[in-house]
């Protein structure tokens, strides 16, 4: 019985189940609350795009760089920034219009999400957004 194998527990709200395979072997397995989940922190590469929709809604679009670093072979520090499509809609919109600036650092939590389009010229382009439900301003340029 599952019930007997199984332990349920609730950690800061994330559901974890431990599977008690046999004494010495617990396997922990995240549930569908972390499926799909971006958390990152970093800085606005270009000011915020605000989209308004015939029906009123709006959407903010804009770019946003994370860094990294390590050291190669030699030693040598090497940076790198990577960068990610930031889409907001909903309320969060508001924040991003009175708040959110140019280089400012922020955080934000939400899914990752793909599409794909065909160019003038007939191509397909495929692209990959951060879709947020969650943003925390962090500071300023």
């Amino acid at each position: 019985m599952l019930s007997q194998l199984c332990s349920v527990e609730n950690h800061q709200q994330k559901q974890i189940i431990n599977l008690h395979l046999h004494k010495k072997c617990t396997k922990t397995y995240l549930m569908n609350t972390l499926r799909n989940k971006v958390q990152l922190i970093g800085r606005l590469g270009q000011e915020p795009e605000i989209v308004t929709f015939k029906d009123g809604n709006k959407m903010a679009k804009f770019s946003m760089a994370t860094d990294d670093s390590y050291k190669d072979k030699s030693g040598n520090k090497v940076e790198r920034a990577y960068w990610h499509n930031i889409i907001i809609t909903g309320g969060l919109v508001k924040v991003v219009e009175n708040y959110v600036n140019k280089g400012q650092e922020i955080a934000v939590e939400g899914k990752l999400t793909n599409r794909s389009y065909d160019t003038k010229e007939g191509e397909k382009r495929y692209v990959t957004e951060i879709l947020v439900n969650e943003l925390l301003l962090l500071g300023n340029k």
